[in-house]
């Protein structure tokens, strides 16, 4: 891994809204510091559901055969994965959980106590979007819940924040917020 990587998530279905703008400046913020980043669209992904057969436990990655290898490796070889996602009902879209359940042996090993990560070393950037205005997007737990689930699994894999970014009632999905903009800059400094 001499070269710095990213891998970019979009778990959004519009290419062209607030998540997926914010992903388009916290891209052009890395490469601008060097950073080689490959961009996934989950969307545009075949990635059936989990089967709960838990063989990734043992073999650390999913036995299923479609696009979640093509994933796997990108992911292992990033040294930073940002994930863009929505908020769909205080959580994140079905694609984004898919790909959690999915990733579940590539990101952590099962113990007796509590799972083992296998991506430390790793670092993570959240951005997502929300519809509800701030405050209330965050008191009533519409973003706070996606964060805390995206959280999660990067936490549970072993990984670090260095940023986790929110854009409430955006009022034009085609312009940010320049706070949104300043806090997604600020991630690469």
């Amino acid at each position: 891994m001499s070269q710095k990587n990213i891998l970019a998530i979009l778990g959004s279905p519009h290419s062209k809204g607030t998540t997926a703008t914010m992903l388009k400046y916290a891209i052009s913020e890395a490469e601008k510091t060097g950073y080689n980043v490959t961009k996934v669209n989950l969307y545009e992904k075949s990635i059936a559901y989990c089967k709960g057969c838990n063989v990734c436990d043992d073999i650390g990655v999913c036995a299923q055969k479609d696009d979640i290898q093509e994933i796997v490796t990108l992911l292992k070889e990033s040294h930073i994965v940002i994930l863009a996602a929505p908020v769909y009902w205080a959580n994140v879209p079905a694609p984004v959980k898919n790909l959690f359940d999915r990733l579940k042996g590539t990101v952590m090993e099962e113990t007796k106590t509590f799972p083992k990560p296998r991506l430390k070393g790793k670092k993570y950037v959240i951005l997502t979007s929300c519809h509800t205005p701030s405050p209330f997007s965050w008191i009533f737990g519409q973003s706070r819940g996606v964060i805390r689930n995206m959280d999660e699994f990067f936490k549970t894999a072993g990984m670090k924040p260095i940023g986790k970014i929110v854009c409430a009632n955006p009022s034009n999905k085609a312009e940010l917020p320049k706070s949104v903009i300043n806090k997604i800059k600020s991630c690469w400094k």
